[in-house]
């Protein structure tokens, strides 16, 4: 009867020992997949804003190379003017005379968009603003172990968090939905590769390429 007993002891050991370790195999396939499935979605998201960024930096050239053609018939119309006038003035007269002019443009998708000294600020804030949002975001879903997406979140598709009267409102959205991503990146990644302070603030450098605003 004891070695009846030994055996049914020792039986339900082993059936326990086995779905024991069956369980922790499941859950260790399952913390797999989820990091792959986080790996897939970062890269991914890294992907698109190499391509957004690319797309940035070749719109920032055009609009370089168009600022210096407008540059160069400005100074054209300006000599010619300057000629009939007797030829009095210089070139740098007329530019410091006009240098705290409040005209300014922006570049995006092929086309300029013309805005005051408000206008610019408040695009700056959009991006700013984006950044902040998008870092904090991006935390909680790291946090809560959620995938990496930034485009199911409200504040996201809104893109309006922080808009004033004052600019367009499908420019603000754009440029606050371009500050949200890399904000995003950052949070959900734990870094500073596009802004500084945890979240505090854009980069310089990132904002000026997103931007890409001018005064003329």
């Amino acid at each position: 009867m004891r070695s009846l007993n030994f055996k049914k002891i020792m039986t339900a050991s082993a059936l326990g020992l086995v779905t024991f370790l069956g369980t922790s195999t499941i859950a260790d396939a399952q913390r797999n997949r989820d990091d792959d499935r986080r790996r897939d979605d970062d890269q991914r998201n890294e992907r698109v804003i190499r391509q957004q960024q690319q797309k940035i930096d070749k719109q920032r050239a055009q609009a370089e190379a168009q600022r210096v053609r407008m540059e160069q018939l400005r100074r054209q119309t300006w000599e010619r003017q300057n000629n009939r006038n007797g030829g009095r003035g210089t070139w740098d007269d007329y530019n410091r005379n006009n240098a705290n002019n409040n005209r300014y443009r922006v570049y995006r998708n092929g086309a300029y968009y013309n805005t005051d000294n408000r206008g610019a600020e408040l695009l700056r804030q959009a991006v700013n603003s984006g950044y902040q949002r998008g870092f904090q975001a991006g935390q909680r879903d790291r946090n809560d172990r959620r995938r990496s997406t930034w485009n199911n979140n409200s504040d996201y598709r809104a893109g309006s968090y922080g808009y004033e009267n004052g600019v367009n409102r499908s420019q603000y959205q754009y440029y606050f939905q371009q500050g949200f991503q890399r904000g995003y990146q950052d949070g959900y990644n734990s870094r500073n590769q596009y802004g500084s302070n945890n979240g505090g603030s854009i980069l310089g450098a990132i904002l000026g390429q997103i931007l890409n605003i001018q005064q003329y």
